[in-house]
């Protein structure tokens, strides 16, 4: 009966490390969406580009295209409305409010629970919580 997962949303993943876009794919995957991962901004722009994800989660510091670079150009250039999360280790207000001024929707800073991130998402879909089935230790 629970052996079947529905997925729910597609999720995109920009970062330029490995590791994390595995602990989310596994976060997204306990709430039942797909995930995407690219591992720098040029190839999450052509993703994002390519797959239209539902939703992105965007690392804001990335050698070459940065998360700026990112959010540029799929605002502006894109007119895109699919909802971004930035993922930064800057905790400065002013850079959390340049994230936002320039297109993110919401801003997290590292270091994160991957579950939390996951319920961010799902807020920012407008999607109804997951219940969870682990079991308590």
């Amino acid at each position: 009966m629970w052996d079947e997962v529905i997925r729910v949303a597609r999720v995109l993943v920009i970062d330029d490390e490995d590791v994390i876009g595995a602990v989310l794919r596994y976060a997204f995957l306990e709430q039942g969406h797909e995930t995407l991962t690219a591992d720098g901004g040029r190839i999450g722009i052509e993703t994002a580009r390519r797959q239209r994800p539902d939703a992105i989660v965007l690392d804001l510091m990335m050698p070459e295209v940065n998360g700026h670079d990112v959010l540029e150009a799929l605002r502006d250039v894109d007119a895109t409305d699919v909802p971004i999360l930035v993922l930064t280790a800057v905790t400065q207000t002013r850079e959390r409010d340049r994230c936002l001024a320039e297109g993110a929707d919401r801003v997290m800073t590292k270091p994160f629970d991957p579950r939390d991130v996951a319920t961010v998402i799902d807020d920012m879909l407008n999607l109804p919580p997951v219940p969870s089935f682990r079991h308590a230790s």
